[in-house]
């Protein structure tokens, strides 16, 4: 039986800005930079309140934080829109990056359960983080449906071609990570709703490549992506099986952009030849895992 096709949906070259105030009614806005970006606008807010890891956003702050635009495939609209919708949003405090994701799926698997196992392996949800915005020294978090982890160190892109370009044993200290599942996980037998990551990355991590040792001011820019893969997948004998035949046309990230206001967040961006030499390393690593 066949489910879908694979696909990597993302939100590539996210440069933030931070805010104090409470979070009013806002919408995303584009921005025009050069032909290489469709930037959005996205506003991302200072918590009043703690915030519970527990995958869901019940929260009131989370409840009243906007969502990004969905998820789109990297080639833009010259590929058909997502069957399934991916959407996040994200808020701060003085302790802690959070970061919320909602994956709407309605076969909901995974397999990896040791941490700093490969993750992309399995259908999951990434985030990239490059202070500076260089393109060098980010911080990349992968988790699946088991709230299993992977982050790692990243000291240049790949198109640069230098191998290596990561630090596997790198292991950010005091991150939380939460996922709910809408459904049941590895079976094939029902219908699920969507899964939701939640993330607490501490600033105290992330200021090591930050060149400044303190939270970042209103008006400054950070680089963030997202990233979503999703496998093509068989039933077989009553169990999710992944295919054997891999493209790269159909191994694509969905790309989106925030921006930042003077008191908040800009995330920017980019579809270039450094994306798709992303895209064609993963790609090899997944073909070596079947």
């Amino acid at each position: 039986m066949r489910i879908r096709s694979i696909n990597f949906y993302s939100n590539f070259q996210i440069i933030f800005l931070f805010a104090f105030s409470s979070i009013p009614s806002c919408k995303a806005q584009k921005v025009e930079l050069t032909k290489f970006y469709q930037p959005h606008n996205y506003v991302c807010y200072q918590t009043s309140e703690p915030l519970q890891i527990d995958g869901k956003d019940t929260e009131p702050m989370w409840q009243n934080a906007p969502w990004t635009s969905s998820f789109i495939d990297i080639e833009g609209d010259s590929k058909p829109v997502p069957a399934f919708q991916t959407q996040a949003k994200m808020l701060w405090d003085k302790e802690y990056f959070y970061f919320f994701a909602k994956l709407e799926e309605p076969h909901i698997w995974a397999k990896l359960t040791q941490r700093d196992a490969v993750i992309y392996y399995d259908d999951d949800f990434e985030i990239f983080i490059d202070p500076d915005g260089d393109g060098h020294n980010y911080y990349e978090f992968e988790v699946n449906a088991f709230n299993t982890l992977w982050d790692l160190f990243l000291t240049h892109p790949y198109y640069l071609k230098k191998d290596p370009n990561y630090l596997f044993n790198w292991t950010i200290p005091n991150v939380k990570t939460a996922v709910h599942v809408e459904g049941t996980v590895n079976n094939p037998n029902d219908k699920d709703q969507f899964w939701s990551v939640e993330f607490a990355i501490p600033w105290d991590a992330l200021e090591e490549m930050s060149g400044r040792q303190r939270l970042p001011k209103p008006g400054e820019q950070w680089r963030v992506n997202f990233s979503r893969v999703d496998w093509k997948m068989d039933i077989l004998n009553g169990q999710y099986v992944k295919k054997k035949i891999l493209s790269l046309e159909k191994y694509c990230l969905k790309i989106i952009g925030f921006g930042r206001q003077p008191v908040s967040l800009i995330c920017i961006v980019q579809n270039d030849g450094a994306m798709f030499s992303f895209l064609k390393k993963k790609l090899e690593m997944a073909k070596m895992s079947l």
